[in-house]
């Protein structure tokens, strides 16, 4: 078991758990990006399903079911992104799709994304109507690939299908408004589930980014975790434990899942991905393995990163130079060290740096068209990731305050947008002033 999962100890703490009956009912797994949260997640589930020996490549009917993530007691919810995780796991099925397993790890790719969309969680969801031919469109074309022989597939065939998959992986994303908050008719409509009797022997709840979750839905939440039932396991993930309500934390076995080293990340592009990670991918401030994610993404990401960059440098400057904190060596320290960390990726756009927020909206409004073409959700949370990542660069006390503060009217910002129908152009103003209010 967790044979999938490289170079972390947060699994060999979860399988003497396991191996010792003492598994809890409910679980924390906190750390970084891409340091195998999800995927300790998810063959959690396989193994407490599991109904012979718990391998990998135990061939019983759940973990057969789990492997390919179409299982129906597990059930996931929470904002996340898998359009470079699809991208480049569709790379890796293309130049090895003679071996069964790339076509499953493309497979599984695109399962992450669809389970998001069951309609346990989604029903009277406003949404659903909109995004549900797109949601027909994708089943159809998955129920394709899951039975064509891709060993004896012309690749053109292989590249045709799965490209129209990619695309439709996009569209759900883009479309979708997800958000980055976890609403609370999700957690209620969750909690009934759980509660049910299971198909198999366990069901499994796992809540992605947890700490994106509102007031009322981590009420909700702690209800359930306060009597679990016993044939259900509840999973939280979160890149900071300190962002869970302590109510809710009391309640949870913490695993702590830390950034792999380089030659870790390496031997996970290469046993996974099936690839060799070199000088092209930069090493700088984020992982090596998120950079190789990065450069399977579309090409309009390619401008899409470096005006993330460009706004939170932007936002910093503004704020390090309000006359109330110019003479702040706390926030000069942070508005330097997120200059010094993105300016050089910022400044390959060629952009003039604003002195006021009007101008700043105004400017990335106007590079990202809008927002008619790319997800303003997935945009503020690159920005996000991008102050999270300064912040555990420096472990400055200060440096976790403010990239609080950042998350908490970024989240406000996007929710403003994708659920209030607010515009634009007004909810970025809003950011502006409430995140300089507050740090002042």
């Amino acid at each position: 078991m967790f044979e999938n999962i490289i170079d972390q100890n947060a699994v060999k703490q979860l399988q003497d758990d396991i191996l010792s009956g003492c598994n809890a009912p409910s679980m924390l797994f906190y750390g970084p990006n891409n340091s195998g949260k999800g995927s300790a997640a998810l063959e959690l589930a396989r193994v407490l399903s599991c109904e012979q020996s718990a391998i990998w490549k135990c061939s019983c009917y759940s973990c057969t079911r789990h492997r390919y993530l179409i299982h129906d007691d597990i059930l996931i919810l929470g904002n996340k992104s898998f359009s470079a995780e699809i991208a480049a796991c569709r790379f890796a099925f293309l130049n090895n799709h003679t071996t069964p397993n790339a076509k499953l790890l493309f497979y599984r790719s695109l399962r992450k994304l669809q389970i998001r969309f069951s309609p346990i969680l989604m029903e009277d969801d406003p949404n659903f109507k909109k995004i549900a031919p797109v949601l027909r469109s994708f089943d159809e074309k998955l129920s394709e690939f899951s039975a064509l022989n891709a060993e004896v597939c012309e690749k053109e065939h292989l590249e045709k299908i799965s490209s129209s998959l990619v695309n439709d992986a996009y569209t759900l994303e883009k479309e979708s408004k997800l958000g980055s908050v976890i609403p609370i008719d999700y957690i209620r409509r969750a909690s009934l589930w759980c509660n049910l009797t299971p198909n198999g022997k366990h069901k499994i709840l796992l809540i992605e980014n947890a700490d994106n979750m509102r007031e009322e839905a981590s009420n909700s939440l702690l209800k359930l975790l306060e009597e679990p039932p016993s044939t259900a396991s509840i999973i939280l993930t979160a890149q900071r434990r300190e962002e869970i309500i302590p109510t809710i934390l009391s309640r949870l076995r913490q695993y702590r899942f830390f950034k792999r080293d380089i030659k870790s990340e390496k031997e996970v592009i290469r046993l996974v991905f099936k690839d060799n990670a070199d000088e092209k991918y930069p090493q700088a401030q984020s992982s090596l393995l998120t950079a190789y994610l990065k450069s399977f993404m579309p090409q309009s990401t390619d401008k899409i990163y470096p005006l993330a960059a460009w706004l939170i440098v932007s936002m910093s400057r503004i704020i390090g130079h309000s006359k109330k904190n110019i003479d702040n060596p706390n926030i000069s320290f942070f508005v330097n060290t997120i200059t010094k960390n993105y300016s050089l990726m910022a400044d390959s756009i060629k952009l003039e740096y604003p002195v006021n927020s009007a101008v700043a909206v105004k400017t990335i409004l106007a590079q990202a068209g809008n927002f008619k073409n790319e997800s303003f959700c997935g945009f503020m949370n690159i920005c996000l990731d991008m102050l999270c990542e300064s912040v555990r660069s420096i472990k400055n006390p200060h440096f976790i305050i403010y990239c609080d503060i950042f998350k908490k009217y970024i989240n406000e910002t996007v929710t403003a947008v994708d659920i209030l129908n607010i515009n634009i152009n007004i909810a970025m103003e809003a950011l502006f002033y409430n995140v300089k209010k507050a740090i002042n």
